[in-house]
């Protein structure tokens, strides 16, 4: 069995940074970095603990899901065993008989249901065998995967201390492999999230295939409807375990062992949970010449409270529950049968070794420390206040762990209150210019709006006028595409305009090259291209003769061209010239605004008509000479 996933990690989808898994970690295996949205955990430094995992009220922190590998097994037509850890007397309380409880595992599919007591049972003798033997070198006991990473990771020099002993559940399922062979799939089921990485170093994770938690195992019996008043009783398969059931307390094991614990003439010392281990473990590798014990050592507060429990919680309630398990399976089993079991099991090789796997980061120069002292305003000694809200013991050490990398300075408590204060100042200020703009932003939109009711009036007024204006006007691009034309000079182009017309007002959009001939919009690409007018130009057009004078509005961008029709007699007469000569004046600002509101600049518009205008005086001078 094979698995790339880290055996836990940060689903970012849920996490809210609140930092509570940080705080918790006792390795600093979960790093913050500002170009992370959200706090990751380092697999390589990672022990397993779970305490994060407990810790994190979003359910952020979620670990290696087994249940599909599970099912797989189940289906393979394999011979399948369970070899359960004896802690469900802790978790399954909601269960009222254990046997219910086998039960219902075989329900689940498995072939066999083993209990890790009697495991318990083989490395308890194999312990009290080996600490008989010790000769004045003081041992750990390797049973908690938490501890053995704690030690191989962080305290390698300490390796040689750790006891060569597989753990309980490792035992249980060698002794299970003799029974059915190498064809059956063995699943371990338990309270320890770490379990799934310690199976992995057995036989390439072929000896255990699958390691369910509590929590997924209750979900597997609510998937498929699995109840205790739905199923007979069934016992666990032989062989059974005695006082290895008192494993779920951190003593239980040395209980197990027949070893004295009275504080005179024992020889071990029992520590659990995360302050008491990491203080265990500094002082066995600093002053074990003075305290001269072996160490026996859980990190969690034994295995009645692991971190892949349904409750974290009521720890002597599940005291007592364990107890009171231990000794009705104590009371039920064939002692003589237990103690041909044992020695018949414990030929088995439970040896194991250890690998120098050490991740400990250098502590960085003072300077760099005291540097992220002066950002989080602690550089100051009588600033220390070392509240421990950091999740760091002080304020000393949390600056480490940011030199480190592996923390922010914004995870301290007073560094943030200050940046809250200074942040909610520069807010209050930023809210009184942010009022102050939208004032004046909205005195600038009611204005704006005023002037284009204003313009929007001028352009409709100048719009009407220009239609009753008798003289052809239109306004073209670089593309010799209408931007604007009169009714006059639809007129003028004839028919085929006036059905464009009819469709597209003022043809706007049209190509001019499709309505007028070659020579024509030939003047008009002329004008556009050299930025110069062609003024009173008479052209033939079918049966008429008109006269087109066409001028630059916007250099090589617009142009605008008045056309008249010569043979009409508006244009013969010498009233109309001086009529449309009088309007083409009076109403030189409106064009000039037609113009700026097409985008032109109103001086370039101006010159167009003053040219226009100039034109129809010079055509009026030469009729009265006529």
């Amino acid at each position: 069995m094979t698995e790339n996933k880290p055996v836990l990690y940060i689903n970012d989808s849920k996490c809210r940074n609140s930092y509570s898994c940080v705080r918790v970690c006792p390795v600093n295996a979960i790093e913050v970095k500002p170009q992370r949205a959200h706090p990751f955990i380092i697999p390589e430094r990672c022990i397993g603990c779970g305490l994060c995992y407990v810790s994190c009220s979003p359910h952020a922190i979620e670990f290696r899901d087994s249940i599909d590998n599970v099912k797989a097994l189940l289906k393979s037509g394999r011979p399948t065993a369970a070899i359960v850890d004896p802690s469900i007397s802790s978790e399954f309380e909601d269960i009222t008989d254990y046997r219910k409880f086998v039960a219902m595992i075989r329900s689940l599919g498995f072939t066999y249901v083993h209990e890790v007591s009697f495991g318990v049972d083989l490395i308890a003798q194999a312990y009290a065998k080996l600490f008989s033997r010790a000769e004045g070198k003081y041992l750990i006991t390797a049973n908690c995967p938490a501890i053995v990473k704690l030690i191989e990771k962080f305290h390698p020099e300490m390796i040689p201390n750790l006891a060569p002993l597989v753990s309980p559940m490792v035992a249980t399922a060698m002794v299970v492999r003799e029974l059915y062979g190498d064809d059956a799939a063995i699943v371990h089921m338990g309270p320890c999230i770490d379990a799934k990485d310690e199976v992995l170093q057995y036989r390439n994770g072929s000896l255990i295939e699958a390691v369910l938690t509590f929590v997924e195992l209750r979900r597997m019996f609510d998937e498929f409807s699995i109840q205790e008043r739905l199923v007979k009783l069934s016992d666990f398969d032989p062989p059974h375990g005695n006082l290895g059931a008192l494993y779920p307390l951190p003593p239980g094991i040395i209980q197990a062992a027949g070893i004295k614990r009275d504080m005179v003439s024992s020889s071990i010392i029992t520590a659990s949970g995360k302050e008491d281990i990491l203080e265990a473990v500094n002082d066995f590798d600093k002053y074990i010449d003075t305290i001269k014990h072996h160490f026996n050592l859980f990190f969690c507060h034994g295995c009645l409270l692991g971190p892949a429990m349904q409750q974290h919680k009521e720890r002597f309630k599940r005291r007592a529950l364990v107890r009171k398990y231990a000794e009705k399976r104590s009371a039920m089993i064939d002692k003589d049968q237990w103690k041909k079991d044992i020695e018949k099991w414990s030929k088995l090789d439970f040896t194991r070794s250890f690998i120098n796997d050490d991740h400990r980061i250098p502590e960085p120069p003072e300077e760099a420390i005291m540097e992220v002292m002066k950002i989080v305003g602690k550089d100051d000694p009588n600033d220390e206040v070392n509240c421990g809200a950091c999740g760091y013991l002080s304020c000393h050490e949390f600056a480490s762990t940011v030199a480190k990398g592996l923390a922010i300075p914004e995870m301290c408590h007073t560094f943030n209150l200050r940046n809250k204060q200074e942040y909610i100042e520069t807010l209050r200020q930023t809210n009184k210019k942010l009022a102050e703009t939208k004032k004046a932003l909205k005195e600038s939109e009611e204005l704006a709006r005023k002037e284009k009711e204003i313009a929007q009036s001028a352009s409709d007024m100048m719009n009407n006028m220009l239609e009753k204006l008798p003289t052809g006007v239109v306004i073209v691009d670089n593309n010799l595409k209408i931007l604007h034309s009169n009714q006059s000079f639809i007129n003028t182009i004839g028919e085929d305009a006036r059905t464009i017309a009819d469709i597209i007002p003022g043809l706007a959009g049209a190509d001019i090259k499709t309505l007028i001939p070659y020579n024509v919009y030939n003047m008009f690409t002329f004008v556009i291209k050299e930025d110069e007018p062609v003024v009173s130009k008479d052209v033939h057009f079918e049966d008429r003769m008109l006269n087109i004078s066409i001028f630059p509005i916007k250099k090589n961008k617009m142009c605008g061209a008045i056309i008249r029709d010569v043979f009409s007699s508006e244009v013969q007469g010498e009233e109309v010239i001086n009529r449309v000569s009088e309007v083409v004046e009076k109403n030189l600002e409106m064009v000039q605004k037609i113009g700026f509101l097409l985008g032109e600049g109103a001086s370039e518009t101006e010159q167009m008509l003053n040219s226009i205008i100039e034109s129809y005086k010079s055509r009026k001078a030469g009729s009265i000479k006529s």
